[in-house]
């Protein structure tokens, strides 16, 4: 996720407002949480006090929100994230029971970890936030031993014990037992079926189990004026709770409260519908074992969906629908259905067990899901309807209402259920060999095939989300060729793609798959009036149709034709739906729609409506409903925004290159040529210097000739970078070159995933106009090095580079960073202009992929397309050798031998492969 300020004319009337911007609080890669400034300048909610703990540490600002900031209003991040702390804080202090209150004790006892399957738990609820990926139960086991450094350290730097020092944050802390209030059955009385006693805890097990006496034990324990304090201590929850709870008043007033007692079912009802207040003044709730979650059963209205498959497929095939009312998964009968709803107590004996009943939200329950059953036996329930009730997108109570969400289930029937099952867990199964292609798949690029399949051949939307470096171009690649080998009657596929990106495909797909026809619908590759005549005639000789997002707006036979697939690459271009391009691209005809982004929520939750919206229509809603759906879902106090991580998981792939089953198959280090497009002013400038070079070789020999080759070259690199890199004129826009295009599309990707870039020019003036560039695209400075740095400097910089998390980037100049540093803190190198010498462009990789480095580096290579830069990275790939004896560093360069015809062949711009947009 990349936390930047939405540009001018973004979608802000319905944008989400989700916990980001109200609690803008990240986790690093290298695992640190961190606040970020508010890049919509709204007041922070935030107090400044949390703010200034994490500046001292992650440890000391878990060690704040799970002390001090118990009571406080908080967004669902810093609620999720203080859940995490009060339960180290909870077992520390529990540890600590038994100890004298006024002990003045500095070390800390030991608190064990959470097991691992709990820490799995947790981190399935964890909330969506920026480095929301990075979140794994290592992880908080880190930070879990972080909150107890943090925590001794506070009590050594106060000299002062944990309990006092709890004590002077909140009170709720004061207790040095718990107060239990302990429900059990009493099976053998029929009058009285239930028996209740109060108990408080005293002391730890050796098995670290709380050991329980009867409340009245207390009475005696700390009846003398030494132990008062303690005994007011420990029944000041009690005396909390019989201000919320009536019916514990007369319990407390005459005593009973410290004697075991025989209940009816109504009193054993009333403590059960109490049990938020007592659990909220700190006594705890103990009930029957056989009560999973300390309740007893609920009967359940149970709709399944699903158990065939349907006759059509797609966003609108219909399923089968059927309601039941069921006890533990087993199905009531009428009668006895009708024995729920007829009486009216809320604890009743049903098949020979305790069962809890409100009877209002069960036949609220009832009447909604009888209500989809009926629309469904009537015209049939589409998937899209059928995703939403199974993941409650439709349930819009309230959380300070009465849900009807925990008196029914909506379930997948054996059909969906197993479809479901395989999208969100593509299977690991060999693909076998795909007819056609010219390259090997890795195994999770297989099972992203196999996903791919799938989704389509259910007619469904899909979202390759896979990082940067993953492949998602050859898992698109196989997926058209598999289709074209399997389909007797081909149908052809529209491909909209950056500008930029034009180039990459084409070379691509030739290199991948050759034997997929490609027609290019692009102002660089076809004439103007062609271009308004192409349609559905024109596009079915080919495989696959290649556009721009710019270009479709403006040909309304590409949006009308019918296609197998929608495919968008940088689907993040989609973010802002009220855009032309953005409208263009969702009136799109296809079979099935695919995106391609490394980052489906950038800016906030909005991003992810506006390319569902694209793949899958309907399932999230509109705008304006999803907004209202986000908001319900930050008053949910449990896991908020699972219903919606449930809703989409089926439709999202994502891999990460710090997934180990991926980094264990990825070579350490992956090469990629970034091919970028020239500019208009780019391609002008370009052809008038080739010109110049042409006549100027006539009357040149000799070492002037040499000389004149030379320079030459360097200026069209120069053009190649940026037109003010040859003109001089210090204007640097970004637009008007197609490099600094390119860079700024892989950096927002880098910048949301919050990695770390190198950056290599061969010009020293360059430098400078990179680093703003990019630091309008991270929204932070980076670091420059160059052969002007003081070399007493460089060693600071490089330290800062590896240190510190909030530098995203380093720029250096090729002849002075290229060599002795260790830079081993970024996954991406990238290579702005080429030196021609591989051998000089591994020593500067090296510098990220060397010793200590721990993630996988992608290294991309810029070159334009057309020029000089293209033609000569040919060579280097055909012959690798070649480029040692035409490129080398030696004072000779064997290019300036070559006859005037060669030369200019080689420099020469080829006007086909250069926008002219």
């Amino acid at each position: 996720m990349n936390l930047r300020t939405p540009t001018p004319g973004t979608f802000e009337p319905e944008t989400v407002r989700s916990d980001f911007w109200d609690a803008p609080l990240q986790l690093t890669p290298s695992g640190h949480l961190r606040f970020v400034e508010n890049p919509h300048g709204r007041p922070s909610r935030i107090p400044i006090e949390i703010i200034e703990a994490f500046k001292r540490g992650t440890g000391n600002g878990l060690l704040w929100l799970g002390t001090a900031a118990i009571d406080q209003p908080l967004p669902p991040v810093l609620g999720w994230w203080r859940g995490f702390a009060h339960q180290y804080i909870a077992a520390t202090r529990l540890k600590s029971a038994g100890r004298e209150a006024d002990l003045l004790f500095i070390e800390l006892p030991e608190t064990e970890q959470p097991v691992a399957t709990e820490l799995s738990r947790v981190v399935l609820t964890a909330p969506i936030m920026p480095g929301a990926e990075y979140i794994t139960p290592a992880l908080l086991g880190d930070m879990w031993i972080s909150i107890g450094f943090a925590l001794h350290e506070t009590l050594q730097s106060k000299n002062i014990g944990l309990n006092a020092y709890l004590h002077s944050l909140n009170p709720a802390w004061s207790q040095l037992g718990r107060v239990h209030f302990n429900l059990a059955e009493n099976k053998r009385d029929t009058d009285t079926p239930f028996a209740f006693m109060a108990t408080y805890t005293t002391r730890l097990s050796a098995q670290s189990k709380a050991q329980h006496l009867p409340l009245g034990q207390a009475l005696r324990d700390y009846a003398d004026q030494h132990n008062r304090e303690k005994l007011l201590s420990l029944l000041m929850p009690v005396q909390r709770a019989a201000e919320r709870c009536a019916w514990l008043r007369p319990l407390i007033e005459s005593g009973e409260i410290y004697h075991p007692l025989r209940w009816k079912p109504a009193e054993a009802a009333q403590l059960l519908a109490s049990a938020d207040d007592l659990e909220q003044t700190g006594i705890l709730l103990r009930m029957p074992a056989t009560w999973h979650g300390n309740r007893p059963p609920r009967p359940r209205v149970t709709a399944t969906i699903g158990s065939r498959e349907p006759s059509t497929l797609g966003l609108d095939g219909l399923l089968d629908f059927q309601m039941d009312v069921t006890l533990d998964g087993d199905v009531l009968t009428l009668f006895e259905i009708k024995q729920l709803l007829a009486g009216t107590d809320q604890l009743i004996l049903l098949r020979g067990k305790w069962v809890e009943i409100d009877r209002d939200r069960l036949k609220q329950a009832m009447a909604k899901l009888e209500a989809a059953e009926t629309l469904a036996a009537d015209r049939g329930l589409s998937f899209t309807a059928a995703m939403r009730l199974l993941t409650g997108m439709d349930d819009q109570d309230a959380a300070d209402q009465a849900p009807t969400r925990d008196w029914a289930e909506v379930i997948a029937g054996p059909w969906l259920s197993e479809t479901l099952r395989a999208l969100r867990t593509p299977a690991v199964a060999d693909l076998g060999v795909v007819p056609g292609l010219c390259g090997n798949l890795r195994p999770y690029q297989q099972e992203g095939v196999i996903w791919l399949r799938l989704l389509t051949g259910l007619r469904l939307g899909a979202c390759l989300a896979d990082d940067m470096g993953l492949g998602k171009t050859i898992q698109v690649i196989s997926l058209l060729l598999g289709r074209k080998n399997e389909i007797s009657v081909p149908k052809p596929s529209i491909l909209v793609v950056p500008a930029s990106l034009l180039a990459n495909w084409a070379s691509e797909i030739r290199r991948f798959a050759p034997s997929l026809s490609i027609a290019t619908v692009h102002p660089s590759a076809m004439s103007t009036a062609d271009m308004k005549n192409f349609g559905q005639h024109q596009a079915a000789h080919h495989d696959v149709v290649m556009t721009t997002y710019a270009t479709l707006i403006r040909l309304p036979r590409l949006m009308s034709a019918l296609w197998r697939y929608a495919i968008l690459d940088e689907a993040q271009a989609i973010k802002n739906p009220v855009a032309k391009q953005t409208r263009a691209v969702k009136t799109l005809r296809a079979e099935a729609r695919i995106a391609l982004t490394g980052t489906p929520v950038e800016n906030s939750l909005s991003d992810l409506w506006s390319i569902f919206d694209f793949i899958n229509p309907g399932l999230l809603g509109n705008a304006k409903y999803f907004s209202s759906y986000i908001k319900g879902l930050q008053d949910r106090t449990d896991n908020p925004y699972g219903p919606l991580r449930n809703l989409v998981r089926p439709y999202i792939l994502r891999r990460m290159k710090t997934d180990k089953a991926i980094i264990a198959d990825l070579p350490d280090k992956t090469e990629v040529t970034a091919h970028c497009l020239l500019s208009r002013k780019q391609a002008a400038l370009y052809a008038e210097a080739v010109e110049n070079l042409t006549r100027s070789l006539e009357d040149a020999d000799g070492i002037q000739r040499r000389g004149l080759i030379l320079s030459s070259l360097m200026r069209l690199k120069q053009i190649c970078n940026h037109p003010s890199q040859w003109l001089n004129d210090h204007r640097w826009h970004g637009e008007e070159s197609g490099k600094f295009i390119r860079l700024r599309e892989i950096a927002e990707e880098i910048a949301a995933r919050q990695e770390k870039m190198i950056i290599f020019t061969q010009f020293r003036e360059m430098t400078t106009p990179l680093a703003d560039h990019l630091a309008g695209v991270f929204g932070r400075e980076g670091l420059i090095l160059h052969g002007g740095t003081p070399v007493r400097q460089r060693k600071s910089l490089v330290t800062r580079f590896q240190e510190d998390d909030t530098i995203p980037f380093f720029v250096l100049s090729l002849k002075a960073g290229g060599v002795g540093l260790t830079l081993t803190s970024a996954s991406h190198v990238v290579h702005f202009d080429r030196w021609w010498n591989p051998a000089v462009e591994n020593q500067a990789t090296d510098r990220a992929f060397r010793i200590g480095q721990k993630s996988s580096v992608l290294v991309h290579k810029f070159v334009c397309r057309g020029t000089v830069e293209e033609k000569i990275d040919r060579l280097i790939e055909s012959k690798r050798a070649l480029s040692a004896d035409l490129l080398s560093g030696a004072d000779e360069v064997n290019v300036t031998t070559l006859s005037d015809d060669a030369l200019i062949d080689l420099v020469s711009l080829d006007l086909a492969a250069v926008a002219k947009e």
